[in-house]
Formats: structure tokens, sequence, C-alpha cells
């Protein structure tokens, strides 16, 4: 199982950026779609972000779609979550996550959803956003 490892966190006040890192002990062929999700105290885990590797499609959850960019640099096997615009709302322990079955079709192309069931986690990086 891919072994995940998340790095970048840090506290910010709000209006301010972060730039989140996840780096991966392999990534396998079977590793279609990479994510990022979020949970902060007393709420659900969300979906943040994915990317589909194959394709290189992008999703994101709506209350960060234009502030926040995921994507994927292959050289170094490593995730990446830039920030921007933060507000406090997005304070939340953020994980990366990883699976090979969980790609969808939308008829047009295959997308990673972010309510999908993702296997492989990484430990997780702290983010804080004061006002």
């Amino acid at each position: 199982q891919v072994q995940l490892v998340e790095s970048g966190g840090g506290s910010v006040e709000a209006g301010g950026s972060l730039r989140l890192s996840c780096t991966a002990s392999y990534y396998h062929a079977g590793t279609y779609c990479l994510a990022w999700f979020r949970q902060s105290p007393g709420k659900e885990r969300e979906g943040v972000a994915t990317i589909y590797l194959e394709n290189g499609v992008t999703k994101y959850l709506d209350s960060v779609k234009g502030r926040f960019t995921i994507s994927f640099d292959n050289a170094k096997h490593t995730l990446i979550l830039e920030m921007n615009s933060l507000k406090p709302e997005d304070t939340a322990m953020y994980y990366c996550a990883a699976d090979g079955g969980v790609r969808r079709w939308d008829s047009r192309v295959w997308y990673c959803p972010t309510d999908g069931e993702y296997h492989s986690w990484g430990q997780g990086t702290q983010v804080a956003v004061s006002s």
C-alpha cells in the first residue's frame, strides 16, 4: 500500500496563502486518483480537491473553487495543494489520499470524485487560519 506523507501546514491570517505537499513512497500503475481531504473538529471529513493522473482532470469543493489549486509533480511524485485567499473556515487537518479504483465517468471524461472511498491516507497536516 502506498505511503503518503503531507507537509506544509501552518498558521496564517485570513487572506494568506499556504502550499501543501504530499510525497508518496511510490505510485503504482493502479493509482489513478489523488485527492486532498480536510476535517475540522465536530465536522465530517470532506473532499477538497482531486486530480486524475491519467488525464489531469481536477475537481474541487465548491467553497474552494477559484482559491485552491491541485497539481501533481511527476518528476518528484509529489501532490501539491496551493491555497490562496484563505478563510477561517478553511481551518482543518488536511489529508492527502490515493486510490486506484475510485474514478468515475461523467459521459465525457474520467474524473476522481471528492466523495469517493480512498484507501491510502497520509497522517495529515494542520492548517489554521485566523481572522
